[in-house]
């Protein structure tokens, strides 16, 4: 019997995620109709298209494009830190309905060759964003660097000095560590304000090192890290504090981009269609662990990580109340979608999942 049976039939508001890869062309038309199956109605998208959205104006256009394929999304728009953001811009994208502001280091993940190699630089901007009430959502990562013996595997760690910095530099300004993978990331943010939070993704729920280091549809950026992490996040995301939500970076790639063969292997998990019910899973498999019980798993609990907390941070609210309703039964993940010349392959494939249907 399922740890979690007592979840069997149970109605929930519909989910947000805060951290979604959208992509542009042929793959947004494939993976936008998706969003909804994974009990899905709002979506933070991310800025990192090619070429990335810098402009306001573009990101509108694109928030257009999203909603002609699927219009029952609340979709809510950052731009990506780019040398041409001024603190003007910033003032001016927040007129327009501009959320937030997303930060790559310069090379770190996909389409992040436009990103921010020094901080220092952009402080007026981070001032204006405070003053205005804008976000800052961090992928949380220093770039590779040899010398310094950081590698992908302690890149995170490496990062959160720059995290409490900015958040000591600027207290006001709402920050969002994006993805967090690690024990010591669930830490600083815990350490930081109620400005500082965090989002946790459904695939780290389940990934350790050894699950990517041989199969490219779990390799991602930040990369999954050891046991002890997985298990510092699946207790976050239970620990009810309203500092971590739900952000899938789920981030659809063509099956030659992950197979590889030419070039490096893309990194980015697909997880989209499955989303809620992928979150349940991984807090059943955590009580067969034994890292968590069934009674620390509450709907109150459900609630805020899966869209409550985040839309708290975020001050929003759905004024749509739609409800989904979880359901355990035989449904497997799908081996793979397809569109016009692409081929994504879901995390889980071929897996047993709980199911979502919207009331």
């Amino acid at each position: 019997m399922s740890p979690l049976a007592k979840f069997d039939g149970l109605e929930l508001p519909a989910a947000a995620d805060f951290h979604v890869h959208l992509r542009d062309g042929a793959m947004m038309e494939t993976v936008v109709p998706l969003v909804r199956a994974g009990g899905v109605n709002t979506v933070y998208v991310m800025p990192n298209l090619v070429p990335p959205l810098t402009l306001a104006s573009d990101a509108m256009a694109y928030k257009n494009r999203i909603q002609q394929l699927e219009p029952n999304l609340n979709i809510l728009l950052t731009l990506y830190l780019h040398e041409s953001i001024t603190p003007a811009v910033v003032r001016g994208a927040k007129a327009q309905g501009i959320v937030g502001i997303k930060v790559y280091p310069a090379g770190v993940t996909t389409n992040s060759k436009s990103g921010v190699s020094s901080y220092e630089p952009f402080y007026p901007v981070f001032r204006a964003m405070e003053q205005c009430g804008m976000v800052l959502n961090l992928h949380g990562e220093c770039p590779s660097d040899h010398a310094k013996n950081i590698t992908i595997l302690n890149a995170e760690s490496k990062f959160l000095e720059t995290l409490e910095g900015l958040h000591s530099m600027f207290p006001k300004l709402r920050i969002v560590l994006e993805h967090c993978t690690t024990r010591d990331a669930i830490e600083a943010v815990n350490k930081c304000g109620p400005n500082v939070v965090g989002t946790i993704t459904a695939h780290h729920l389940y990934l350790t090192i050894d699950d990517w280091a041989d199969d490219p549809f779990c390799y991602c950026k930040p990369v999954a890290k050891w046991p002890t992490d997985r298990e510092a996040l699946i207790k976050a995301a239970i620990g009810g504090t309203g500092k971590f939500f739900l952000g899938s970076d789920s981030a659809p790639h063509d099956i030659g981009a992950k197979k590889g063969g030419r070039g490096k292997t893309a990194a980015g998990v697909f997880t989209q269609p499955y989303l809620l019910p992928l979150v349940i899973g991984a807090f059943e498999q955590a009580i067969e662990r034994n890292v968590i019980t069934e009674e620390e798993v509450t709907v109150d609990i459900l609630k805020g990580f899966l869209g409550g907390y985040g839309k708290a941070f975020y001050e929003i609210t759905d004024t749509t109340n739609e409800t989904v309703v979880l359901s355990k039964g035989s449904e497997v993940i799908q081996e793979s979608f397809t569109g016009q010349g692409v081929e994504v392959v879901p995390f889980r494939r071929g897996q047993s999942t709980w199911s979502v249907k919207w009331k």
